[in-house]
């Protein structure tokens, strides 16, 4: 049986933040999915509002308004028949504008015509909006006319110059009795999206377009419900269904708002935590559902419907966000932890993870998460990289507010947030208005992600499959500056991510300037330096005795280093697909492999440009992940055997963070060539050494040595040419030492400086280099400087 839309007593039902859909109809073959829709309303109101005004029995009764149903006929008298071709489209859900013909209007002899849509209903009683007409006192009362399938119609008499705000009483049931709801007719509002809205969302020009399309709880002329809105402009007619309306769209026609292809219709009484799709009607006559694509909140699978979600949260990280918008990225530490939220403390909510993730990551000292996914994925599942939802989050891990809870706390304990968006490869393949739609789309989800949810960062993925050297997409390159430039304007520090996998010219550059390809830069901050990834992990991934023929693969990414932005990443990517995890791809025996391990890690914090590690790789996961089963938190367990070596690789992550963080040196010029110099990089020496060296600078000249053994021997006595202004040197880390598992081969004291040559300077040290070992050293307090 089909009910109404709304409420019995026209009061909304509020439940939580998400409630499953009691089912959902047949979807009709085949059908092409509708064009992107989207969507967004006013302030929304916590509970209904009526409008005050007079009312009584005597006015309506010297209006012969009818105080009882079947009484003062001539106050009530059947409406004129609707038009064939009105009733047709009705029917059929093909009306372009259900409010033209339904609702209520006043007719040239003062009276009005009332006429609703009421499939499977016995009566309807067309009452008084404030409650006083169903007493059968007084107030407007006046049974309609029944006009068969479903249409109810009469024109009634009401008081000379007033035109009442009425409710319908529908009774449903037998002909002796049934049950009936009282309810907000629909068809009696105007558009609760502007014609300026409506106009730009066509256009696709509409800079917040969250804002026009989805579903909306609002207050509408006095009354709260939900103002829906869809861009289908090649559909005939579009309906809602939901858990309000049993699934039944036939009474929830919604209006096309003029050519902008936007249909719109307010719903009385649904309101948060309503479940919803649209159903349209195609150019052949079929017909298909879908979910809302701008929907800011979604059913938790295997349920894939919509919800209605209003925010509740109140943002505690003001501070935060003044001191990101007066930074600069590219001279700031960035140190990122990658974590899949589902998997990270599988079963936990994005609330429930407030209270653990914040603190981990602080105490493991990275600036920086990037989450993975936080759009809701499809229905097939992915770890983050489909999606079906470029507004709503991932409901496994809660509702969106729960979202902005663990952003929050991550804020408050001093941990910015980035978020894979992975939405970036199909942005220039339509034409004409759908691609203008699509853009506005996208740009918008990366917009809306950003403002709303006050991320720190967005990492854009597919740009590769855009950027194809020699025929790139100009629709695509375009999209891409305009959503960094809109991007850095509305979020003032914010960070943009490029994952882009083949040469480009100009990722990181400015969009205004120009390069070699014609084109301007993208405008993003970063770029994955995708060149040193796969090169350091297949030299770390050679045996020993193998690596000094392969030093290229280790060095050549300082030829490229400063022609982009660059992050270091090791990515879940590199990790899955049967990869497997970083420290069982290293060669040797389970000392070695840690050893190595621990060595990369130091290489890589030591390289100019930001780095990301993926959750799991801090502590050298032995297993491969995936989305069933998390990271191996069991290794960390006292009662494992394995404990004190993957305890003593978090203890190296963390203590490379804490240097990295005081030292500027590593990131204060990681963009500029002034920031770094070889000092031996594998070539000139012994064949088998594996031994490289080189000097990061801060902006103020001061520099720290970063020396790499990649050998498995020992190399006592080693020789290493430093700058001639330090008398001594002192070795800050090294990844042999026993608190990270090492064998304890440290050079504990000053390393005098010597006038001996040494890799092409005039001044060394002798250091012992373990084996399978990076050293970092710094020039040691309190030493005389001069030449």
């Amino acid at each position: 049986m089909a009910v109404p839309v709304g409420r019995p007593g026209g009061t909304p039902v509020r439940r939580g933040p998400s409630r499953r859909r009691r089912g959902t109809p047949p979807v009709n073959p085949p059908g092409t999915l509708p064009p992107l829709p989207a969507h967004a309303p006013p302030t929304p109101a916590p509970h209904r509002v009526r409008t005050s005004r007079s009312s009584g029995a005597a006015r309506w009764a010297a209006a012969g308004g009818e105080p009882s149903p079947g009484t003062a006929p001539e106050s009530v008298r059947p409406a004129p028949a609707l038009p064939a071709e009105d009733r047709r489209q009705l029917l059929e859900g093909t009306h372009r504008d259900p409010h033209s013909v339904l609702g209520a209007r006043t007719v040239p002899d003062g009276r009005v015509r009332f006429r609703t849509f009421q499939p499977s209903a016995r009566s309807v009683t067309v009452v008084d909006g404030d409650g006083d007409g169903d007493s059968g006192g007084g107030g407007l009362r006046a049974r309609l006319h029944d006009e068969g399938d479903g249409l109810f119609a009469s024109e009634v008499a009401v008081p000379a110059g007033e035109f009442p705000e009425y409710e319908l009483l529908v009774a449903y049931g037998g002909t002796t009795g049934g049950e009936a709801s009282r309810v907000a007719d629909p068809y009696r509002f105007p558009p609760a999206l502007g014609e300026l809205d409506a106009r730009l969302t066509g256009e696709g020009r509409h800079g917040q377009l969250w804002q026009a399309l989805g579903a909306r709880t609002m207050t509408h002329r006095g009354v709260t419900g939900t103002r829906f809105t869809v861009w289908a402009p090649e559909v005939r007619g579009v309906r809602i269904v939901g858990d309000f309306n049993c699934w039944d769209g036939r009474a929830t026609s919604m209006r096309a708002l003029g050519s902008s292809g936007v249909w719109e219709l307010f719903l009385p009484g649904v309101g948060d935590g309503d479940v919803y799709k649209f159903e349209a009607v195609c150019e052949d006559g079929s017909r298909v559902v879908f979910g809302d694509p701008m929907a800011r909140a979604a059913e938790v699978p295997p349920g894939d419907a919509s919800v209605v979600h209003t925010s509740a949260h109140r943002w505690r990280d003001g501070d935060w966000l003044d001191r990101r918008s007066a930074g600069r990225t590219q001279a700031a530490p960035v140190s990122v932890y990658e974590v899949h939220l589902p998997s990270w403390r599988p079963g936990l909510t994005c609330r429930e993870l407030a209270q653990q993730l914040p603190a981990y990551v602080r105490d493991l000292g990275f600036t920086h998460v990037e989450l993975m996914p936080c759009a809701e994925p499809r229905a097939t599942g992915s770890p983050g990289l489909g999606v079906q939802g470029l507004f709503a989050p991932d409901a496994r891990l809660g509702d969106p507010d729960d979202l902005k809870c663990l952003v929050d706390a991550l804020h408050r304990a001093g941990v910015g947030v980035i978020m894979d968006w992975v939405h970036a490869s199909p942005v220039a393949r339509p034409r004409g208005a759908a691609q203008a739609l699509l853009r506005n789309f996208l740009v918008s989800s990366a917009v809306y992600w950003c403002e709303t949810f006050h991320l720190d960062g967005i990492r854009v993925d597919g740009v590769a499959s855009l950027l194809v050297p020699g025929s790139p997409d100009p629709g695509a390159v375009s999209l891409l500056q305009e959503m960094n430039a809109l991007l850095h304007h509305r979020c003032p520090g914010l960070m943009t991510v490029a994952e882009v996998s083949t040469a480009w010219d100009g990722v990181t550059r400015a969009t205004h300037h120009a390069g070699e390809s014609g084109y301007g830069g993208l405008g993003f901050d970063f770029t994955w330096n995708t060149g040193w990834m796969r090169g350091s992990l297949t030299y770390v991934g050679r045996e020993p005795g193998r690596r000094s023929s392969h030093h290229a693969e280790l060095t050549s990414s300082m030829t490229s280093a400063y022609a982009e932005n660059h992050l270091l990443p090791v990515p879940h990517t590199q990790l899955t697909s049967g990869k497997g995890p970083l420290v069982s791809r290293m060669p040797g025996d389970r000392s070695e492999r840690f050893a190595n391990h621990r060595a990369f890690l130091a290489f890589m914090w030591a390289h100019p440009g930001k780095q990301l590690l993926f959750m799991g790789e801090e502590f050298a996961q032995t297993t491969e992940w995936s989305e069933t089963h998390g990271p191996g938190w069991w290794l960390l367990d006292p009662s494992s055997p394995a404990e004190p070596r993957h305890r003593g690789v978090r203890n190296l992550v963390r203590d490379l963070n804490e240097e990295y963080l005081r030292t500027p040196a590593l990131w204060q010029l990681d963009t500029q060539p002034s920031g770094f110099a070889w000092i031996h990089d594998g070539t000139g020496g012994p064949d088998t050494e594996n031994v490289f060296a080189f000097l990061r600078f801060d902006g103020g000249g001061d520099p720290l040595i970063a020396v790499c053994n990649f050998s498995p021997v020992p190399r006592p006595g080693y020789r290493l040419g430093v700058p001639d202004a330090h008398s001594a040197w002192t070795e800050i880390l090294s990844t042999d030492d026993p608190r990270y598992g090492g064998s304890g081969t440290t050079d504990s004291g000053p390393l005098p400086a010597e006038t001996v040559r040494a890799h092409g300077r005039p001044a060394s040290v002798t250091l012992t280099l373990p084996p399978l070992t990076t050293v970092w050293l710094r020039p040691h307090a309190g030493a005389a400087s001069g030449r």
